[in-house]
């Protein structure tokens, strides 16, 4: 009888790659405690081979939000997910883990129900379709809850909302708690932060987050830089602060630092310092920058909750391509209450968000101001930032999903 269990886990993007590694942490913390031998095999970044994973696929880039921009990663994704499939071929897993990826983690599902319905599969941090809703079209469905409930053997949810909307459609359903809590354990404090990046009591700190995906670098920098072009021009003192969430966004960030003439500096994270990064390492520049910050200007993403449950301001923004806007709002009547995390949570505004035509210099600019120099703004949004983190569940999400996922090996592997 083998004492080793080999766990498939599937992820993409930088965010993804970020849970992947807390979770294989997790799953192996717990696997060790128990006798159990994990060999994990995975798709996403260099967190998680650093966490332990071997890495099939290298996905952190390739991930999009939208139609149009989604086209230019059909093939790498299908290369990726073929390699996947030879391989399953030859090395079958015993337990397959799903992580956020949409598009290709359904497509395992799919798969896998198909053609290892004996494999148990768990989907953590499952599609956010408990906030699109279940059709689009004309009543033809997009978003395919009933294949997860079909091809899972459980739901994972981080969120309250999320839980109850798959227990109505069927699933066995955990509700673990977000991971963002375990991460956050680490984080540094304001006064650790700004020491650490040598910010002058007296300084402006606004750390900007414009990208962790390519289209990010083109529709949200030169907004963000345009913001932040008046924002230095009103307030003599302000200093910029923005992480790199890949290092081959950098040669873009620093174009457009020097074409808006900024008072910036680029943050390599520290994930990207070393051929091996801790996942875990935050003293990450990134979680760093967030703390010092009196602001932050953000894209909209997981990133949202991280400045949320560090009690910093942020003003959020979105943008996609305007074809693949149009096709959303005229022809598929796509709508959503919000997008970002933090609104999302309690399913009310707590942080602004501009989304696609909203999404001007402008609206930037007003609501920064506001809340830089609005005490009474801020304290509103910091009261709202409480009560969203006690929605969020007790530390321990990490470790509460690795024991979900540990009970459904099979007998003769976790015996």
């Amino acid at each position: 009888m083998s004492n080793t269990a080999r766990i498939f886990i599937s992820t993409g993007e930088v965010s993804g790659d970020m849970q992947g590694a807390l979770l294989i942490e997790a799953l192996q913390r717990h696997a060790q405690a128990s006798g159990v031998q994990l060999e994990i095999l995975a798709l996403g970044g260099d967190r998680m081979a650093t966490a332990g994973a071997k890495l099939l696929g290298h996905t952190s880039a390739i991930g999009s939000i939208g139609i149009i921009e989604s086209l230019r990663f059909i093939l790498p994704v299908l290369k990726v997910q073929r390699q996947v499939k030879h391989y399953f071929k030859r090395h079958p897993p015993d337990l397959v883990v799903l992580i956020d990826y949409m598009g290709p983690n359904l497509a395992f599902c799919d798969y896998l129900s198909t053609h290892s319905p004996q494999v148990p599969v768990v989907y953590y941090i499952a599609p956010q379709e408990w906030v699109w809703g279940d059709d689009w079209f004309w009543g033809v469905k997009f978003f395919r809850s009933d294949l997860i409930v079909r091809a899972t053997q459980r739901v994972l949810a981080i969120f309250p909302e999320e839980a109850r909307y798959f227990e109505k459609k069927g699933a066995q359903v955990r509700w673990v708690g977000h991971p963002l809590i375990d991460r956050l354990q680490t984080a540094p404090d304001r006064e650790t932060a700004r020491s650490a990046l040598g910010i002058p009591p007296d300084q402006i700190a606004v750390v900007l987050l414009p990208a962790s995906r390519q289209q990010e670098i083109h529709y949200l920098l030169p907004v963000i830089c345009q913001a932040a072009q008046a924002l230095q021009t009103k307030l003599p003192k302000i200093h910029f602060w923005i992480p790199l969430a890949l290092e081959k966004y950098r040669p873009a960030i620093e174009q457009a630092i020097q074409t808006y003439g900024l008072r910036a500096t680029v943050l390599e994270d520290s994930s990207h310092q070393t051929q091996h990064p801790d996942p875990r390492s935050d003293a990450s520049t990134t979680l760093r920058a967030i703390a010092a910050a009196d602001l932050a200007i953000t894209k909209s993403g997981t990133v949202n909750l991280e400045i949320a449950l560090l009690n910093v301001p942020q003003v959020v923004l979105y943008k996609v391509n305007s074809v693949t806007a149009w096709i959303l709002n005229r022809v598929l009547k796509f709508a959503v209450p919000f997008v970002s995390p933090p609104n999302l949570v309690l399913m009310r505004q707590i942080v602004p968000e501009f989304l696609q035509e909203d999404a001007t210099a402008e609206n930037l600019i007003q609501e920064s101001l506001d809340l830089l120099l609005n005490a009474q703004r801020r304290q509103t949004m910091l009261e709202n930032y409480q009560a969203m983190a006690e929605a969020l569940g007790k530390p321990g999400a990490c470790d509460r999903a690795a024991q979900e996922i540990l009970e459904l090996l099979p007998q003769s592997e976790s015996n």
